[in-house]
């Protein structure tokens, strides 16, 4: 292959399965309010959404600015102090990424999290230096399934849309990134392959995944 690819990685569910303690975050954040939302409502309006969504669906009212902030701080500081004794890579992502790297693809990570999760989990996960572009929710404007994060993670790298393949576990950011041009692979952590919209590729972890598997899905 003589055209350069890109391999972008979202990061909840993807790099790390983290959704089980956003879940416990949330209720723990809810609960203090009276809320108790099901598991099936967590799948459906929490795994791969912004937080200015999650709030604004589960309180039942727009969630915005100021209040946003606060609010946003409070459940992601929750998160972060229940996951990071957990912390742990997906099985077989750091060895993948670093196969793409040897082989000249260009990398990067694009998550709707904010940048101290992502902070987080990349001073315990090593892929920090393999990666051409990092962004966060502060990065952008429009959270998925808008693409901006994506068509900006491809600048970055100074690629073609077309050229890049996005590894996604959620509904919106698959969305986000077929709606940007791109191939998807779809990382079945949160998810079956009947909840999600149609991927070049479904994988549960990164077991034998190579090189090769990304030139194949250009073919």
């Amino acid at each position: 292959m003589n055209k350069e690819i890109a391999v972008i990685f979202d990061m909840d569910g993807v790099i790390c399965h983290t959704n089980p303690y956003h879940s416990l975050a949330f209720r723990e954040f809810f609960s203090v309010r009276n809320l108790s939302p099901t598991d099936e409502e967590f799948a459906e309006h929490m795994f791969g959404k912004s937080n200015s969504y999650i709030l604004s669906h589960f309180l039942n009212r727009p969630v915005s600015g100021e209040e946003l902030l606060q609010m946003e701080e409070e459940k992601e500081g929750l998160f972060r102090k229940l996951y990071a004794p957990n912390i742990e890579p997906i099985t077989g992502v750091v060895e993948f990424i670093e196969n793409l790297k040897n082989n000249a693809v260009k990398l990067g990570v694009a998550t709707s999290a904010p940048r101290a999760n992502l902070d987080l989990i990349l001073g315990k996960v090593p892929i920090r230096e393999q990666m051409g572009s990092i962004l966060a929710s502060e990065d952008v404007k429009k959270h998925k399934p808008d693409p901006e994060v994506y068509l900006t993670s491809a600048i970055n790298l100074g690629i073609a849309p077309e050229q890049c393949i996005v590894f996604e576990d959620s509904y919106s950011g698959i969305s986000a990134a077929l709606n940007a041009g791109m191939r998807v692979v779809g990382v079945l952590t949160s998810h079956t392959i009947a909840e999600l919209p149609p991927c070049s590729l479904y994988v549960n972890d990164y077991t034998g995944l190579s090189f090769d598997t990304i030139q194949q899905l250009f073919q």
